[in-house]
């Protein structure tokens, strides 16, 4: 049986693409709406050969997702400045990268586990910013409604996916808190840390799966 957050994560993969091939002048709402359809239409179709190779499934994801979602910005955040300050052009580069292929590797299959079972985008908010926010309500296996909400900002008059929460869960401090934790049992070698990110995504999604499971029981 998928877990609770197991079921929410699979979201933050289909929060990645929903920006994937829209048109420049498109609402941050209309965005999400499109891509989702076309995210959903796309694993459909393709789902089971995604299952025989899951490295196909992952590669796929990445060419969606790296050209829509504002990965640098995001990893900064991440370190936070006290960290991404001390951090090289090439080690800000390989975090990016392994921050992308650990959510790949922990959650893609998580998302092949999706059986269309419905997702619903909240109407509109206003957007005149650069910054807003896109609700949506995911229905599990089991039933239950998951709460989603996208944050996404204007940079260079494009929408880019900055952060998710889901069912209460942010996921952008959830990785914040992680990055601190590492970097102190690492004795703040920052090479070490990033090499070891994915481990790190592993133990943070373990705790936070406990967590959630905790809340519901």
């Amino acid at each position: 049986m998928i877990s609770i957050l197991r079921r929410g994560l699979l979201v933050i993969l289909a929060a990645f693409p929903l920006m994937a091939n829209a048109v420049a002048a498109q609402s941050a709402h209309e965005l999400v709406q499109d891509t989702t359809n076309r995210l959903l239409a796309d694993l459909a179709a393709n789902k089971e050969k995604y299952k025989q190779d899951p490295q196909d499934f992952y590669t796929a994801l990445n060419t969606i997702v790296g050209p829509v979602v504002d990965a640098e910005g995001i990893s900064k955040s991440i370190m936070t400045v006290k960290y991404s300050r001390k951090a090289t052009p090439e080690q800000m580069q390989r975090f990016v990268e392994n921050f992308k292929r650990g959510l790949f590797q922990f959650y893609g299959n998580a998302l092949l586990e999706y059986d269309n079972q419905g997702i619903v985008v909240d109407p509109a908010k206003e957007e005149s910013g650069d910054r807003t926010s896109v609700g949506m309500t995911v229905k599990g296996s089991n039933g239950a409604i998951y709460p989603v909400s996208y944050t996404l900002e204007k940079i260079n008059g494009e929408w880019k996916l900055r952060n998710v929460i889901i069912n209460g869960i942010n996921i952008g401090k959830l990785f914040r808190d992680q990055f601190a934790d590492a970097m102190q049992r690492n004795g703040n070698d920052l090479d070490k840390t990033i090499d070891g990110w994915a481990g790190e995504v592993a133990k943070a999604k373990e705790v936070t799966e406990k967590s959630t499971e905790n809340q519901t029981q």
